[in-house]
C-alpha cells in the first residue's frame, strides 16, 4: 500500500475508536452508524494487511500493529492541532470558540466563577459550554470536539480516554436549609440533621460518598427524601423547604442569596474537588490559564493524599 493510497477518513475512524474504546461510542462521536464504522475499519485493515483491534471484554484493545499505527496517527492529528493553535495566535482568534464540557453534577455557580475570567482576557475568544454526562464529555474531548472538561472527579478508570487531569483545588461542604425548615430542626449541628429530610446528591456526584461516610462517622441518620444528579434542581427543592442539602462552602454566600436558605453548618471532612481535564499535559491556552488562576482564588489547594 503506497502512501498516496492512505485513506485519511479511515485513519480518522480508527483513531476515534482507539481513543474512545468502542465502535458504538465512536459512532456517537462521529455521527455515524456503528455498522458503517465497522465496515470502514474492516476496509482499512484489509488495505493495510493487518489486524488493528482485538476484543477485550466489551471494549476493543489495540493489537501491536494498532499501537504502532495509533502513535503515527497521533502525530498526524497533532499537526492539525498545531494549525488551530497557529490561528489562535493571530487576528482570527476572536472567532475561534473555546469549548468547555461541564457534567450535570457540577454546581453551575462554581463553574461560572471559574470560567468567567476567561471572558475578560485581553483577546478573549468565544466560549462554548456544553453540559452532558462525564463519559460523553470525555469522548468528545478525546476527538478534540472539546478543549476542556471541568469535572468533580478525575477520569474514571472504566473510561478508555487518553487525557490529563489537573486538580484545580477543593472546597469543604456546607449544609443548607430553607428558614422555615431550619426553625423546625432542633439541637446543635450536626445532631439536628438526625431524622431531618435530606436531599442527597446522585450517584454521579463525586462528593456523595464522602457525605455518606460522614453521616456514618457522626452516627447521624437523616431521612433521604430525594436524590439529584443536577445540583441546581436539588437547590430548587431545598429552596422550597423539601429538605436539607449540601453544597460547596466556597459558593455558600451565593447559595444563600440565590435560594433564600441558611447555612446550618460546615462539614470539613467532606470535600468537593474540581479538576480540569484536557488532552494537554500543560494548561497552555490563555483561557485555561485564566481558569486556573480563578481556581487559585476561589478554591483551597487539595490536601495531600
Amino acid at each position: 500500500m503506497g502512501s498516496s493510497d492512505l485513506n485519511y477518513k479511515h485513519l480518522r475512524y480508527f483513531w476515534t475508536v482507539a481513543r474512545v474504546g468502542t465502535i458504538a461510542e465512536a459512532g456517537r462521536v462521529l455521527g455515524l452508524a456503528p455498522h458503517s464504522i465497522s465496515a470502514q475499519l474492516a476496509t482499512f485493515e484489509g488495505a493495510l494487511g493487518v489486524t488493528l483491534f482485538r476484543r477485550s471484554g466489551r471494549r476493543l484493545a489495540l493489537t501491536e500493529a494498532g499501537e504502532r499505527i495509533l502513535g503515527q496517527a497521533e502525530e498526524i492529528f497533532a499537526l492539525g492541532d498545531q494549525i488551530v493553535e497557529t490561528l489562535r495566535d493571530d487576528s482570527l482568534r476572536r472567532s475561534l470558540p473555546f469549548r468547555i464540557g461541564i457534567p450535570d453534577s457540577m454546581p453551575k455557580s462554581m463553574v461560572h466563577r471559574l470560567i468567567e475570567p476567561a471572558l475578560r482576557l485581553e483577546r478573549p475568544g468565544r466560549l462554548v459550554c456544553r453540559e452532558s454526562p462525564l463519559s460523553e464529555l470525555l469522548a468528545e474531548l478525546a476527538v478534540h470536539r472539546l478543549d476542556l472538561v471541568i469535572a468533580d472527579r478525575p477520569i474514571p478508570p472504566e473510561v478508555s480516554v487518553r487525557g490529563h487531569e489537573h486538580l484545580l483545588g477543593e472546597s469543604t461542604l456546607s449544609v443548607f436549609a430553607a428558614p422555615a425548615l431550619a426553625e423546625r430542626l432542633r439541637g446543635d449541628f450536626p445532631r439536628r440533621l438526625d431524622g431531618a429530610p435530606f436531599l442527597l446528591p446522585g450517584e454521579d456526584v463525586a462528593h456523595r460518598g464522602a457525605l455518606l461516610q460522614w453521616f456514618e462517622r457522626m452516627r447521624i441518620r437523616p431521612a433521604i427524601v430525594a436524590e439529584f444528579d443536577d445540583s441546581a434542581l436539588m437547590k430548587a427543592f431545598g429552596q422550597a423547604g423539601d429538605g436539607v442539602f449540601a453544597a460547596p462552602t466556597t459558593i455558600a454566600d451565593y447559595v444563600c442569596r440565590q435560594y433564600g436558605v441558611r447555612v446550618l453548618g460546615e462539614v470539613p471532612e467532606a470535600r468537593a474537588r474540581v479538576y480540569a481535564i484536557t488532552t494537554e499535559r500543560r494548561l497552555s491556552h490563555p483561557a485555561m490559564q485564566a481558569i486556573h488562576s480563578a481556581a487559585a482564588r476561589a478554591l483551597t489547594p487539595a490536601a495531600a493524599g
